[in-house]
């Protein structure tokens, strides 16, 4: 498994009502460590968000959630980014196996 990327991971005030926290925590059910666990394992699959191309990014939580994170790229040096929403989504099919 590779290493995580460790960006910095930008939230809004917890008391502001437009707010990322608000919109991810409160109205989502999706934890800070949860977007964290998403975000910072390269492993995850990444892909425009096909309705504002944002980078998006789906993957395991430590909770056993799969959810999606839809974020916003602020810089490179050091990587930091803000997420814009994230919630729960199903788990991908399974391939099935060709003999």
């Amino acid at each position: 498994m590779a290493e995580p990327f460790e960006p910095l991971v930008i939230w809004d005030l917890e008391d502001d009502p437009d707010g990322n926290y608000i919109h991810i925590v409160v109205e989502h059910d999706v934890s800070q460590d949860e977007v964290w666990d998403v975000v910072s394992n390269p492993n995850n699959l990444t892909v425009p968000s096909d309705s504002t191309g944002r980078p998006s990014t789906f993957g395991w939580t430590r909770t056993g959630k799969h959810i999606l994170v839809v974020w916003e790229h602020v810089d490179d040096d050091p990587r930091t980014i803000k997420p814009v929403t994230a919630y729960e989504v199903p788990a991908p099919a399974r391939r099935k196996r060709r003999r």
